[in-house]
C-alpha cells in the first residue's frame, strides 16, 4: 500500500493530543498486523475523535473496522489493515496492560 498508515495515525493522534503513545512493532511476531498503537486520552470524546478521524483519513484505501467506545468503557480499538490501534483512558490502560503482552520475553521460538 502506497500510504504509511502507521506514520499517519500517529500524526493524528499527536494532532489530537494523545498521550504516552508507544508503537509495537509486531511485523514477525503476529500475523493480526504489523504494528499495534498504543495512546491514552483524557475522556472518552477525545478517543472517539481519534477513531473517526483515523475512520475519514482512510475511508477510499480500505475499510477500518472500531470497536468499543460508544458505551463509555474507556477503550476503542481500530483496526486500520496491517496497523491495531488501542485507545484507552489512563485508568482503563493501567488495568489491562496490553503492552506487556508484547513484550520480547514472552516470544518462545520453536524449532
Amino acid at each position: 500500500m502506497e500510504i504509511d498508515i502507521k506514520d499517519k495515525i500517529l500524526d493524528i493522534i499527536e494532532e489530537h493530543k494523545a498521550r504516552d503513545i508507544n508503537v509495537i512493532d509486531l511485523q514477525g511476531k503476529s500475523s493480526i498486523a504489523d504494528y499495534m498503537i498504543v495512546a491514552t486520552g483524557t475522556s472518552n470524546r477525545q478517543l472517539k475523535a481519534m477513531a473517526d478521524k483515523i475512520d475519514i483519513a482512510f475511508k477510499k484505501d480500505f475499510k477500518v473496522r472500531i470497536e468499543g467506545g460508544r458505551d463509555g468503557t474507556g477503550w476503542i480499538l481500530v483496526d486500520a489493515f496491517d496497523v491495531i490501534v488501542h485507545l484507552f483512558m489512563e485508568e482503563v490502560r493501567t488495568l489491562y496492560d496490553i503492552e506487556s503482552l508484547w513484550q520480547e520475553e514472552f516470544f518462545t521460538k520453536r524449532g
